[in-house]
C-alpha cells in the first residue's frame, strides 16, 4: 500500500499523541493494544506519513515536526520518546483568532506567537499542501478559532486535499461547507473528534442504556477539568459556544425526547494546571425507574486527553484515504457519525459502528 500523506494545522498535544502513535505502532510484532483497527482497508498505522505542518508557536515554527511535538506548552504523556526526524519543518501558519486574548495573562509560557515573521497567506498554505503531496489536512486548532478554521478549510478546498476537522467549528456539519466539498469531490470528516473512551462517548452510552432499560432520564451534567492549553484556552467562555453545542447535541441525540436546557449541562468546567493533559470528567445522571422510584448515577472518569483522541483520528485518517482511493467526495457520513461528536447525521453508536464497518468493507459508499 502507498503511504497516506497528511498535513497538520496545530502541533499541540493531540498532534503529538498522533505522531508518537504512528511511530509506536511501527513494530508489527507488538500486540496492537489501543487500536480499534490494526488493519483498516489494507492500511496500518505506520502507513501514515506527515508531510506538512503549520503552527504559530515560536518554540515550534522552524523545527522538525519530531522535535516540535515535544516543545512546550505541550504536556501530554510521552509514550514514544524516540520519534525520528521527519525532515518536515513546522511552517508559520495564520493566527487570526487562533489565540485567545486572555492567554497573555498567564505569563511567558503562553505568549508564544511568532514575532517578526510574516504570517502565512492562503496562497502560501495552498502551495505547501500541493508541493508536499499532502492528501488530507488535519485541523487541530484551539476551540473557538472560528476564522482560523475557516481559513484552513478554504486552503484545503483550493489545494484539493481532504479535510478532517477534529474540533468544534462546524464545517462538515454545515450544509454550505458540505456542498462545497461535495462539488469538488473532496472527502471531509467532521466535526469535533469523539475520544476513544472519553466523557462524551461514555455519556452517550449511558444515556442510551437508560432509554433501553426504560429509565426516565430527568437531568444530567458532565463537568470536565484539565490542565492542558485547550482547557486554559476555554477559560474564555466566549469561545465555548460551539464546544458546548457539540457535546450537548452528542448526548441529546440518543434520547427519544430531548431534555430541557435547564436539565442538561455539559462542557469544560475549569483549568487545573497540575492536571496537565489529564482530563477528569464528573458525570451525574438522575432518573426514575419502575414505580416512578428515583435513582441516580455518579461516575468519575480520568483519561489522558490527547492519546484518547489520537486513537480515533488514526482510523479517521485511514477512512479518509479509502474515500480518496475510491474517488468518493463530500461528507463521509458513516465514519463521521462514529468518530465525531457533531457529524452531519447523528446515528446511535451501535448503528454508527456498523455503518462504518460497512464503509471500510466497501459495501457502503459514504
Amino acid at each position: 500500500m502507498t503511504k497516506i500523506k497528511i498535513a497538520i494545522a496545530g502541533i499541540g498535544n493531540c498532534a503529538s499523541s498522533l505522531i508518537q502513535g504512528i511511530e509506536y505502532y511501527k513494530n508489527e510484532e507488538k500486540e496492537p493494544i489501543g487500536l480499534m483497527h490494526w488493519d483498516l482497508g489494507g492500511y496500518k498505522p505506520n502507513d501514515i506519513e506527515v508531510v506538512a505542518a503549520f503552527d504559530i508557536d515560536a518554540r515550534k515554527v522552524g523545527r522538525d515536526v519530531a522535535e516540535a511535538i515535544f516543545a512546550p506548552p505541550n504536556c501530554t504523556v510521552v509514550f514514544c520518546p524516540d520519534v525520528p526526524a521527519t525532515g518536515v519543518k513546522v511552517r508559520m501558519g495564520r493566527v487570526l483568532d487562533g489565540v485567545s486574548d486572555h492567554m497573555k495573562n498567564y505569563g511567558e509560557k503562553y505568549t508564544f506567537v511568532v514575532r517578526g515573521e510574516e504570517e502565512a497567506t492562503k496562497e502560501a498554505v495552498v502551495k505547501e499542501l500541493q508541493d508536499s503531496g499532502a492528501e488530507m489536512l488535519l485541523n487541530y486548532l484551539p476551540v473557538g478559532s472560528e476564522a482560523a478554521v475557516r481559513f484552513y478549510a478554504e486552503c484545503a478546498l483550493e489545494a484539493g486535499v481532504a479535510l478532517i476537522n477534529n474540533m468544534p467549528v462546524f464545517i462538515a456539519s454545515n450544509p454550505e461547507w458540505a456542498k462545497r466539498f461535495e462539488e469538488k469531490n473532496i472527502p471531509i470528516i467532521g466535526d469535533d473528534i469523539k475520544a476513544q473512551l472519553g466523557a462524551t462517548i461514555t455519556h452517550r452510552v449511558l444515556a442510551d442504556l437508560f432509554e433501553k432499560r426504560g429509565v426516565k432520564l430527568d437531568r444530567t451534567y458532565q463537568l470536565n477539568t484539565g490542565g492542558n492549553t485547550d482547557f486554559l484556552n476555554m477559560l474564555n467562555r466566549s469561545r465555548l459556544a460551539s464546544k458546548r453545542e457539540s457535546k450537548t447535541d452528542a448526548v441529546q441525540s440518543v434520547l427519544s425526547k430531548k431534555l430541557e436546557p435547564e436539565n442538561i449541562h455539559i462542557g469544560p468546567s475549569d483549568y487545573v494546571a497540575w492536571q496537565k493533559d489529564n482530563k477528569v470528567c464528573f458525570l451525574r445522571m438522575e432518573g426514575r425507574l419502575f414505580g416512578d422510584v428515583p435513582m441516580n448515577l455518579e461516575l468519575r472518569l480520568s483519561v489522558e486527553d490527547s492519546p484518547n483522541s489520537a486513537g480515533v483520528v488514526i482510523d479517521a485518517i485511514r477512512c479518509c484515504k479509502l474515500a480518496l482511493d475510491r474517488g468518493i467526495g463530500g461528507v463521509l457520513y458513516s465514519p463521521a457519525s462514529y468518530f465525531m461528536k457533531h457529524p452531519a447525521v447523528q446515528y446511535p453508536d451501535a448503528e454508527a459502528y456498523q455503518k462504518t464497518e460497512e464503509f471500510i468493507a466497501g459495501t457502503r459508499e459514504r
